[in-house]
């Protein structure tokens, strides 16, 4: 029974040391390939044809009939009396002015003590605890039958000091109008400095009218907001640690 249970075991461990292998085996000549070159930039794709894309739904209020106003000078809907040059159908394009500024700071302390004594001990049972000494040992009786003590300590500290600022512009595209008029957007942002590769890619639903008359929006007012802030280069594989490291570090126990 213990070869029958511990082969399948042995061979998830060597089909996932394969796979990680392969993997690594791809990436270096992934990067051996890019030795003197710099990050390649990527290109320019429809975002609603990327693997993975999803439209957005969402909950959505009763839609309204249109009113027209015949021989009349203002449009129905319009939020300006000359034509709006905001983003407001798909395709689209609206900055995003990205400030993150973040900070918290936790810190907590437990401590628990539990001390417990019990003793039992027979001093008449109808006779019985005559046989009761006869059973137990010379050094114990009927009246020590049972005697057990219990302490027990513990005690936990934590700590959270995190701080994160995050301030620039990016420009995203309407992908999406819902039907109560809310617009889906994404952007997404690609900077090459030397052999380093900085990305920010900011998605999420907004509000006409929270449009500026600039065409730009603040990320505070994004609902479903996703903004990713990172990089790819030399710089970001050193600070990395191998995918041997990583293997053991989720298959190792302890």
């Amino acid at each position: 029974m213990t070869k029958t249970t511990s082969r399948p075991r042995a061979m998830r461990v060597l089909a996932v040391t394969g796979l990680s292998a392969s993997l690594a085996a791809c990436s270096v000549a992934d990067r051996l390939a890019q030795v003197g070159h710099e990050p390649a930039l990527t290109a320019i794709e429809n975002p609603t044809a990327a693997p993975g894309y999803k439209p957005v739904s969402m909950p959505m209020p009763e839609p309204e009939p249109p009113v027209y106003n015949p021989n009349a000078l203002w449009r129905t809907g319009a939020r300006a009396f000359f034509r709006d040059q905001r983003a407001a159908r798909i395709g689209d394009i609206v900055t995003v002015r990205v400030s993150i500024s973040d900070s918290a700071s936790i810190d907590n302390a437990t401590s628990r003590n539990r001390t417990s004594s019990d003793s039992v001990s027979v001093e008449a049972a109808a006779g019985l605890e005559g046989i009761l000494d006869k059973l137990t040992p010379a050094t114990s009786g009927a009246q020590g039958l049972v005697d057990t003590t219990t302490t027990g300590q513990a005690s936990g500290t934590g700590q959270v000091d995190r701080s994160e600022t995050i301030a620039t512009n990016v420009a995203a595209v309407v992908t999406q109008i819902l039907p109560n008029g809310n617009m889906v957007v994404e952007g997404r942002q690609e900077v090459r400095v030397n052999f380093e590769m900085r990305e920010l890619v900011v998605a999420g639903i907004i509000r006409p009218e929270d449009i500026a008359a600039d065409n730009t929006i603040s990320s505070e007012k994004i609902a479903e907001a996703r903004i990713a802030y990172g990089g790819r280069g030399q710089i970001t594989d050193v600070q990395q640690p191998r995918y041997g490291t990583q293997v053991l570090d989720v298959l190792l126990p302890f």
